[in-house]
């Protein structure tokens, strides 16, 4: 090979390098390209060296995927598809924003196609996905957040059905425990005990549903839209797993899980 060929193929290999990177958002690290060969899920691929990719930020609708006693949520086989027909066979190239791998060894990615579409964005916007952040990895949370609204506002998708519905902070026997949750409602009083925060939405703190900050995450409520304890009569809407803490209990770990609606 002549040093006029190498040079040339630097120079293109240059090209397409920088036309991947600008393609990534600039918020976001460019990482690998790869082929997607495999689609587990409606958040989860299989590329061409066998890794793993979880689309980082998302939840789409989950299949059982052999787990026992794990019924198959609806339209999980929908959202599946629609990745599918977004991404299989297609040059992604990987992008990160925080922690680049789970404790399963998958890289925790933000996946851009070869022409420039943003996988996360298309599945958010098809109502196909929720937003389901991190701490560790927060980069493009808030664009999502409104993907996720436009989709809901407009119907599409998993807002048609009610597995998925926004559930009422002021009822809370109505909202599902041990499940993946979106709860509005009004914040009838707040208080602070031993540097935990508590955000309750009604007057029973031992029945009523709470949203609950612990000491540590409350330092990361450096948002001045967000003073947690100012919160007591505004509407909010908080995301995370429901437990069971004198009623259903959404621990809150980061700024973008809490929406302040007025």
């Amino acid at each position: 090979m002549t040093a006029g060929l190498v040079r040339c193929l630097i120079v293109i290999l240059f090209a397409v390098s920088a036309q991947a990177a600008r393609a990534v958002d600039g918020r976001l690290e460019a990482g690998p390209q790869a082929v997607v060969v495999e689609v587990i899920d409606g958040d989860t691929v299989v590329l061409d060296d066998g890794s793993q990719v979880r689309l980082v930020g998302i939840q789409t609708p989950k299949l059982p995927l052999g787990r026992d006693g794990f019924a198959e949520q609806p339209l999980a086989p929908d959202a599946k598809a629609a990745l599918e027909a977004l991404v299989l066979g297609r040059t992604v190239t990987l992008a990160f924003g925080g922690v680049r791998q789970d404790r399963h060894g998958r890289w925790l990615a933000h996946l851009y196609r070869d022409d420039g579409v943003w996988l996360q964005g298309e599945m958010l916007a098809a109502g196909l996905a929720r937003v389901y952040s991190f701490p560790d990895n927060r980069v493009l949370v808030r664009d999502m957040l409104g993907l996720e609204a436009a989709a809901r506002y407009a119907g599409l998708g998993i807002w048609q059905i009610g597995f998925y519905n926004l559930r009422d902070g002021a009822r809370p026997g109505d909202i599902p425990l041990d499940s993946y949750e979106l709860v509005e409602g009004r914040v009838a009083e707040t208080a602070e005990v031993d540097g935990r925060v508590f955000l309750n939405f009604g007057d029973d703190y031992k029945t009523d549903m709470t949203a609950t900050i612990s000491r540590d995450d409350a330092r990361r409520f450096d948002d001045p839209e967000i003073d947690l304890l100012a919160l007591a009569g505004h509407t909010i809407r908080v995301r995370g797993w429901v437990t069971w803490r004198n009623g259903p209990s959404i621990a809150v770990s980061h700024p973008e899980q809490i929406e302040v609606l007025e």
